[in-house]
């Protein structure tokens, strides 16, 4: 029998506590800070052919940090698996602002190449995320379906797409020749990869973990 994710239960002494959530905060404010100092000082633009790898390695490294903390310490696990479900899903509703690349590429900003599978892809997961929390309101049981299940790891691939389209265009394109993927690469727009993407990256997987706890 499944059990609503709302209600799930943890082990005495492991109940996680505020300090667990001020930790969290302190971490992403740190993480936000670093991304804009780095991102001002001309770190994420990458030199013409190649990859962008500084870019690549900011997204990856909290993901890498984030993956270890959630095996290592079990008070980190126990508070994103007590977290509103609900919650972690609304916000995942934020990327519907990917009709920004799209408005983008009509501004000769940003190439097609990366602009438009990014953009809808965005735009799809975050239209959708509303309808998952009514569903979820009504049926905590929805987060153990496939379909659930399925549009968390649709959004995770959202940005592996848009990771190797934006790779291809640093590649093919020069950029002496615009629209070029260029922009990503500077404030405010290295945000995004940098930090908003591994953010929602998290998220989905906050989401598949709490899916897996109800089902068990």
């Amino acid at each position: 029998m499944s059990v609503p994710v709302s209600q799930t239960t943890t082990l005495p002494g492991t109940s996680p506590g505020p300090m667990v959530g001020n930790a969290i905060k302190a971490a992403l404010a740190v993480w936000f800070a670093a991304v804009l100092i780095l991102g001002a000082s001309g770190v994420y633009q990458g030199s013409p052919g190649q990859p962008p790898l500084p870019v690549f390695a900011s997204a990856v490294a909290p993901l890498l940090v984030f993956a270890a903390a959630q095996r290592l310490l079990p008070g980190f696990r126990e508070f994103l698996l007590a977290l509103d479900l609900r919650l972690i899903v609304g916000i995942q509703a934020w990327r519907w602002a990917g009709f920004g690349f799209v408005a983008l590429y009509a501004n000769h900003v940003l190439p097609g190449l990366f602009a438009w599978p990014a953009g809808l892809g965005d735009m799809a997961i975050g239209f959708v995320a509303p309808w998952w929390i009514v569903a979820l309101s009504k049926d905590p049981d929805a987060a153990t379906s496939s379909r659930f299940k399925l549009w968390n790891a649709l959004g995770i691939l959202d940005f592996v797409v848009a990771f190797t389209t934006a790779t291809i265009c640093a590649m093919t394109i020069a950029n002496d020749t615009p629209p070029t993927i260029a922009p990503m690469g500077q404030l405010p727009l290295v945000l995004i990869p940098a930090f908003m993407v591994p953010l929602f990256v998290m998220l989905h997987v906050v989401a598949l973990m709490q899916s897996k706890r109800a089902k068990a």
